[in-house]
């Protein structure tokens, strides 16, 4: 079986959109961060801020994407990555894509503007 990054999933990382989805019967609202194959699956690392969820919130949630349904990609963007309490990231069998840290992410805007003015 071929392991593929979810395209609507890519998009919202690479756009900074928020996502709603629905996964173990709970609807999420997250921040997607990073998104890749791990211990054999296509998993997203994400940032809970509003729903449902068993733990309190806003949490790091990693979830295996053949068990996320109904995602919806929000009008509403985020600033982009954050620092985990641990300073470490999850070391994925294979990388497909993770949002930029904010402040790259705001350097990469005043560049874009500056180069049009």
């Amino acid at each position: 079986m071929l392991l593929q990054p979810n395209p609507e999933i890519w998009s919202a990382i690479e756009q900074r959109r928020m996502i709603r989805l629905v996964y173990h019967n709970r609807v999420r609202i997250v921040e997607p961060h990073d998104h890749g194959i791990l211990n054999g699956s296509v998993q997203l690392l994400a940032y809970q801020i509003d729903g449902s969820s068993s733990r309190p919130l806003p949490n790091w949630l990693l979830m295996k994407t053949g068990e996320i349904g109904e995602i919806q990609l929000l009008d509403q963007n985020f600033p982009g990555g954050r620092p985990t309490p641990s300073g470490r990231h999850v070391k994925w069998d294979e990388f497909f894509i993770r949002v930029k840290p904010a402040d790259e992410q705001q350097a990469a805007v005043k560049a874009e503007l500056s180069s049009t003015t």
